[in-house]
C-alpha cells in the first residue's frame, strides 16, 4: 500500500528510524544515564530514584544474577510484581545481565503461574511476597531453582520501609502464609550484587529481551518473542512521535498501568526513560483517591492509560482538583477509547485524549495518532516511522483504500514469533514479514486507520486479553458443566466483559457455582460478569458451538 499516511505525520516526526543507532536496550539506558544521572527516573510512594541511583541498583541486580545465581546468557527470568521500584531494577538488571525478562501478571492463579513457568522454562522468579502463597502450590511441578523475595517497603527509606511492611503484612494481612526453602529478599540480593561489578554482555538485536505472554490469535498462552532489535526499534518510533511535544528530560509521566502489561513496558518504561523522563509508578490504581493524591505530589506532563482508567478518574469528585496546567499528553491504547470519555477528557485536563493501537506481537506500537490532534477522531492513527500496513481480504488479496478487511503489519518492531511454537508463528507471519492482526479495518484517503470489527474471538476487558477457550477449558472443568461457549458482551466500564452460556450436567448447578469455580482458577478480569443456562447451545452441523450466534442473540437484545 503506497504510504498514503506519510502526508499526515505531525512536523518533526521522522519517516524512518534508524535501528542501527543502539545494539540493545541496555545501551539506550546507560546513554540515559550517562546524560539524566542527576535527575530524577523512577519515583514510587515517595521515593526517588535518580538516573545514577537506579543504574547503580541495576548493576547490583545484574551481578547477583551472573556471579550468585551463575546464570548464563539467554536464560530466562520471571518477574511478578506490581509497579514498585524493584520493578525497573528488576527488568533493566536482568536485561544487562543478558537474560531474559519473563513478564507473569501476579494476580495470575496457580494454574495460570504453572503453565507460563513451565513453557517459558524459567529457572528464576523475583516475586512480591504477597503472591509468595501462589508460587509455593506449583514450584514443585516447575523448573524454577531461584527464588528472590520483594516486600513493598524494601526500597524505602528507614523506618518507612520497615513501617509498610508491617502495615502490609500484620494490619493489613495483605501477606497470605509462605513457605518457599532457600529464597533470598530482594534488598540481600542487592547488597551481593554490590560486592563487584556485572560482567559486561554484547548483546544485538538478536537477542530475546522479553518473552511475552499473549493468546496470540488463537487463545493458547504463548510467549511473543520481542527482541533487542523490536523493543529498541518502538523506542525509536515512538519516541520520534513524541519528540515535538516533549523536553528531554524534564517530563513527568504517571505510570499507573502495570509494567508487565506490553502498553506500559514499552512506552511508559522504555520510551520515557529513553527521554529522560519521570516516572512516577502507581502501585494500586485502583484506589483512584489515592492515585489522585499522589499525582498531586508531582509536576505531571503527560499519563498513560486504558478507558476504563480515564473513565474512573474522570467520575472521582477529586480529579477535577488537580493541577493540569503543566498536562501536555494523554495517551490512551489497550483497548477503543469512547468519544464520550475522550470528550470529556478533553473538557476536564485540556489536553485531547489521543489514541494509539497496537499488539504484543508488535512490541506493541503500529498506530498513533498526531499528538497535535485537536479533538478525539475515532481512528487509531497512522502507522509509526518505518512502518507499513496492509488491508487484505479473505483470500489474502490487498483492498484499496476505504475496503475493510484484516489488517496486516510489517515493521522492526514486529515479533521473531511465538516462543517454540514455529507452527503458531507460521500462522500469522507470512514470508513477507506481514503479521495478521485479526483486527478489521479500513484505511481513509488520509492514510487514518479504523478498526471496524475483530476477526478474532478475543475478548477486550479493560485493555486485556480474554480468550474464549481459555474461559471455556476451566468452566467445563466443573463436574456439574455439560456444555459451555464464551463470549464477550459490551460493558460500559470496561468495554467488554466475559459471558458464559452453560448447558447442566447436575440440574442443580447455580451461577454462584460457575462463578466461584473460576475465580479459584482465572484472573480476576477473566472470570465471567454473566452465566446464562440453556438446554441447549447453537452448533454447526458438525457439532461445533456457534459463539457467533450467541453473539448475535445478545446484540438482539440491546435497545
Amino acid at each position: 500500500m503506497e504510504k498514503l499516511w506519510l502526508k499526515n505525520y505531525q512536523p518533526g516526526v521522522e519517516h524512518d528510524i534508524d535501528i542501527d543507532s543502539f545494539r540493545s536496550i541496555d545501551e539506550v539506558f546507560e546513554r540515559s544515564v550517562a546524560k539524566f544521572r542527576s535527575r530524577p527516573a523512577m519515583a514510587n510512594m515517595g521515593k526517588v530514584l535518580s538516573y545514577g541511583d537506579l543504574n547503580q541498583h541495576v548493576a547490583e541486580f545484574a551481578s547477583f544474577l551472573q556471579h550468585r545465581l551463575g546464570l548464563k546468557r539467554g536464560d530466562r527470568v520471571a518477574l511478578m510484581m506490581p509497579n514498585l521500584l524493584q520493578y525497573p531494577i528488576g527488568v533493566f538488571g536482568t536485561l544487562r545481565a543478558g537474560l531474559t525478562v519473563v513478564n507473569v501478571n501476579p494476580l495470575y492463579t496457580p494454574r495460570e503461574l504453572e503453565h507460563q513457568l513451565n513453557d517459558s522454562g524459567a529457572e528464576t522468579i523475583v516475586i512480591l511476597e504477597n503472591f509468595a502463597s501462589v508460587l509455593e502450590e506449583v514450584i514443585a511441578r516447575t523448573r524454577i531453582k531461584h527464588v528472590i523475595v520483594a516486600s513493598i517497603g524494601d526500597m524505602l527509606d528507614f523506618p518507612k520501609s520497615a513501617i509498610v511492611n508491617f502495615v502490609i503484612r500484620k494490619i493489613k494481612k495483605m501477606v497470605p502464609a509462605w513457605n518457599l526453602p532457600g529464597h533470598i529478599r530482594f534488598p540481600a540480593a542487592l547488597a551481593e550484587g554490590r560486592r563487584q561489578a556485572p560482567e559486561p554482555v554484547d548483546l544485538n538485536h538478536d537477542d530475546i529481551a522479553f518473552l511475552q505472554y499473549t493468546g496470540g490469535t488463537t487463545g493458547v498462552a504463548k510467549g511473543a518473542m520481542l527482541s533487542h532489535g523490536n523493543i529498541v526499534a518502538n523506542m525509536l518510533q515512538a519516541g520520534a512521535w513524541i519528540r515535538p511535544v516533549i523536553h528531554e528530560g524534564q517530563e513527568v509521566i504517571v505510570t499507573a498501568l502495570p509494567l508487565y502489561h506490553i502498553f506500559s513496558l514499552t512506552a511508559n518504561l522504555m520510551t520515557f526513560t529513553e527521554v529522560g523522563a519521570l516516572n512516577v509508578l502507581i502501585t494500586n490504581p485502583r484506589d483512584i483517591a489515592g492515585f489522585i493524591k499522589e499525582m498531586k505530589n508531582y509536576k505531571v506532563t503527560a499519563i498513560t492509560g486504558v478507558n476504563t482508567l480515564f473513565n474512573a478518574l474522570l467520575n472521582h469528585p477529586d480529579f477535577k482538583t488537580v493541577d493540569f496546567s503543566t498536562w501536555r499528553l494523554t495517551l490512551g491504547g489497550g483497548m477503543a477509547v469512547q468519544k464520550a470519555v475522550a470528550d470529556k477528557w478533553k473538557q476536564v485536563t485540556g489536553v485531547t485524549l489521543v489514541e494509539a493501537y497496537g499488539l504484543t506481537e508488535t512490541s506493541p506500537a503500529a498506530c498513533i495518532n498526531p499528538l497535535n490532534l485537536k479533538e478525539y477522531n475515532g481512528s487509531i492513527g497512522l502507522p509509526v516511522s518505518s512502518t507499513e500496513i496492509q488491508v487484505r481480504d479473505a483470500e489474502g488479496r490487498e483492498l484499496p483504500v476505504g475496503e475493510a478487511g484484516e489488517l496486516f503489519i510489517r515493521g522492526p518492531q514486529v515479533m521473531k514469533g511465538y516462543w517454540q511454537r514455529p507452527d503458531e508463528t507460521a500462522k500469522v507471519i507470512g514470508v513477507d514479514g506481514f503479521l495478521a492482526t485479526g483486527d478489521m479495518a479500513m484505511v481513509t484517503p488520509g492514510g487514518f486507520v479504523k478498526l471496524v470489527d475483530r476477526k478474532k474471538d478475543m475478548i477486550l476487558v479493560s485493555g486485556f486479553n480474554v480468550y474464549p477457550n481459555e474461559i471455556e477449558d476451566v468452566v467445563a472443568m466443573h463436574p456439574g458443566v455439560l456444555e459451555v461457549a464464551c463470549i464477550g458482551v459490551p460493558d460500559e466500564k470496561s468495554g467488554e466483559v466475559v459471558k458464559v452460556f452453560v448447558t447442566r450436567k447436575d440440574p442443580t448447578l447455580t451461577e454462584r457455582d460457575i462463578i466461584e469455580h473460576c475465580r479459584k482458577n482465572l484472573t480476576g478480569y477473566k472470570v465471567p460478569r454473566h452465566v446464562e443456562f440453556r438446554n441447549e447451545l447453537p452448533k454447526t452441523n458438525v457439532g461445533k458451538i456457534l459463539r457467533r450466534a450467541l453473539r448475535d442473540q445478545e446484540l438482539a437484545k440491546s435497545p
